[in-house]
């Protein structure tokens, strides 16, 4: 008998990835907040779209309001659960299906940021597992309506990774890289927590800028001093990484130092950061916004203090000043408490020592 999964969260990354998993015949239960999100899921299904070739399509699925998961109580207990909430969201996520666990089920972070500790200290160690979505670059446009603004990347990128805390390759963390397999490629890591600073760094790079600016990434990439900004910020996190010890992987098919020591003005690194970044935009819809962008612009909260916030506090433990990371997030809770309006001025009138 197959798996039975959850997904708490049912957004762009839950909603994306699960479509896709009951598109292939998992038991697959969605359980979400957005109440008109759940409910047209409920009436018409869960549409999937791409910007690029990939045709779309239209599942049935089974989707609960989180005021409804009680009613798991009454069935079988869950296998595996993902988590895909944002993580200012994600000690109740996890809280929540807890209780419906079987003995030996798991939940999954199948989110941003480094959240993996904040699960494990709602279920146990034992109980958690990590999967990084890398370069997913998904949207909830409207309820009931997933969209992806970038090709499928299949052997070009890899997208998935997923792997156990301790690094150890089981079989369960080949289950979850064949689960996610469905939506693109996929694969098991044993270096997880490298993996989450990579794609911490990748966000931090380009999630808050488009929160302050209301910029989609094309039109980022392409300015400029906020391509430069964005360096600076990918260069901090990357030497607060690697103070930490973490064994750090490609950034955004950048070896990190690279990324480093453009950030640091490094001229031949710089033209060669900014050449791997246009050609690799043109797999990506001009228009499309990073997902705190995609916050901003629908007046929901950001995950600003667990991308650069956090980076911020990382660097103070080490002895390591992350200035701009600093003044980004101080800039996006400026835009998003309303002190100030998304702006590129911000930005490109910026001045750093």
């Amino acid at each position: 008998m197959g798996k039975k999964i959850a997904f708490v969260g049912a957004g762009a990354v839950g909603g994306y990835t699960g479509a896709h998993m009951v598109k292939s015949g998992e038991d697959v239960t969605l359980i979400d907040p957005w109440p008109a999100h759940v409910e047209h899921m409920r009436a018409h299904g869960l549409r999937v779209t791409h910007a690029m070739t990939e045709p779309e399509f239209t599942v049935p699925v089974r989707a609960l309001h989180v005021t409804d998961a009680q009613q798991l109580a009454r069935e079988k207990p869950v296998d595996i659960a993902f988590v895909c909430m944002k993580s200012y969201d994600t000690a109740w996520a996890a809280t929540l299906i807890k209780q419906y666990l079987a003995p030996d089920g798991y939940v999954v972070s199948l989110q941003n940021c480094m959240n993996e500790e904040t699960i494990a200290g709602v279920v146990g160690w034992g109980k958690t597992l990590g999967c990084i979505a890398s370069s997913i670059t998904v949207n909830l446009p409207e309820p009931g309506h997933v969209h992806r603004g970038a090709a499928k990347h299949g052997a070009a990128h890899t997208v998935f990774r997923a792997g156990e805390v301790h690094g150890r390759i089981t079989p369960r963390a080949e289950e979850i890289c064949r689960l996610v397999g469905y939506a693109d490629s996929a694969k098991v890591t044993n270096n997880l927590w490298g993996e989450r600073w990579s794609k911490l760094v990748a966000n931090a790079m380009a999630n808050g800028l488009s929160a302050c600016t209301g910029l989609g990434g094309g039109a980022m990439l392409k300015s400029d001093p906020i391509r430069r900004f964005s360096t600076r910020l990918g260069s901090e996190a990357i030497r607060v990484g690697q103070a930490l010890g973490y064994e750090l992987e490609d950034i955004l098919h950048l070896p990190p130092e690279t990324i480093a020591r453009a950030g640091e003005g490094d001229a031949e690194a710089t033209r060669i950061c900014d050449e791997q970044r246009f050609k690799d935009s043109g797999r990506t819809a001009a228009g499309q916004k990073p997902s705190m962008g995609q916050d901003m612009e629908k007046g929901r909260r950001t995950e600003i203090e667990f991308l650069n916030g956090l980076i911020v506090r990382e660097g103070e433990k080490v002895g390591l000043p992350c200035r701009a990371n600093a003044v980004l997030t101080d800039l996006v809770k400026k835009v998003e408490q309303g002190e100030l309006q998304p702006d590129p001025k911000h930005i490109t009138e910026l001045r750093l020592n």
